[in-house]
């Protein structure tokens, strides 16, 4: 991989990591177009540059992500503790499922990530269940909904299905969110706070692998320029694609992103069945 293409790759992620329309898959055809072979380099840059983008939900809503809630007279211990750092409480409550089924099934992951049908497929899948998520949920919006214990640990498992590639986790985490009664402007949002923690982790035990190993830490080492230019790329685009998607919806909800799915995963089909490889190498 060289610096033009990880620059198109992070390019790429930054415009659709927030959207319900699969950074991943996205990525994984990007590369296919652009040559890249799929070196174990590749897979982790993947999920690395990810996190690049994750962090810009960290400086666009900095206020609300460090602030601790005030404590009642009277409340003390652990009561006082979950209160004061409900936010994050609730954030790890979401992560659990994922990290758990994320080390249990992270070779099954791997291999589908390879897999250019399967992207195509959830992404026809996922972009028929788009078109009509806005009217399953109409009844949520204006109306403000707390988010409870019960309801983090339901949009984390709901994220668990983002782990099929295609699927995307925003969509899954956002779907998920407007499920347990939030409204889209605050299910969105949750689900990009949810990604800090769950793409921190995915990052780090990329990375973890990759040092494990002595021909990966070579390939990072002979790499680290390119993986440093994509996730400055990744996060740089994705601060304004928060932005820009966050007006978006709430103003006209999810169905552009349930055509515009259904569009891309029935081109690939159709690519794939009239034989044009798109496996990656």
């Amino acid at each position: 991989m060289d610096i033009f293409q990880s620059v198109v790759i992070a390019i790429v992620e930054g415009l659709t990591e927030f959207l319900p329309v699969s950074s991943t898959g996205h990525m994984i055809i990007t590369q296919e177009i652009l040559g890249v072979e799929s070196t174990t380099f590749v897979k982790a840059f993947t999920f690395i540059i990810q996190f690049g983008a994750i962090l810009s939900v960290v400086c666009l809503y900095w206020k609300r992500f460090f602030r601790l809630k005030e404590v009642p007279a009277g409340k003390k211990g652990l009561e006082a503790f979950l209160i004061r750092y409900d936010f994050y409480w609730k954030l790890f409550l979401a992560f659990l499922p994922a990290a758990a089924f994320g080390l249990l099934l992270s070779d099954f992951i791997d291999a589908m990530l390879e897999n250019v049908a399967v992207v195509a497929v959830m992404l026809v899948f996922g972009g028929v269940l788009m078109l009509f998520v806005d009217k399953w949920f109409a009844n949520n919006e204006g109306r403000v909904t707390p988010m409870t214990e019960r309801r983090s640990i339901m949009v984390g498992l709901y994220q668990c299905i983002s782990m099929i590639p295609g699927v995307s986790r925003s969509m899954a985490t956002i779907v998920g969110g407007m499920q347990q009664g939030l409204s889209r402007k605050d299910a969105a949002e949750f689900s990009f706070f949810l990604a800090v923690p769950t793409m921190f982790a995915a990052s780090v035990y990329k990375m973890w692998s990759l040092m494990s190993e002595p021909e990966s830490m070579r390939q990072l080492s002979d790499n680290w320029v390119v993986l440093v230019v994509g996730m400055v790329v990744a996060f740089i685009v994705a601060m304004a694609a928060i932005k820009l998607f966050i007006s978006y919806v709430t103003k006209y909800g999810f169905k552009a992103f349930g055509w515009y799915r259904i569009i891309v995963g029935g081109a690939i089909i159709v690519m794939l069945l009239c034989g044009v490889s798109l496996e990656m190498a």
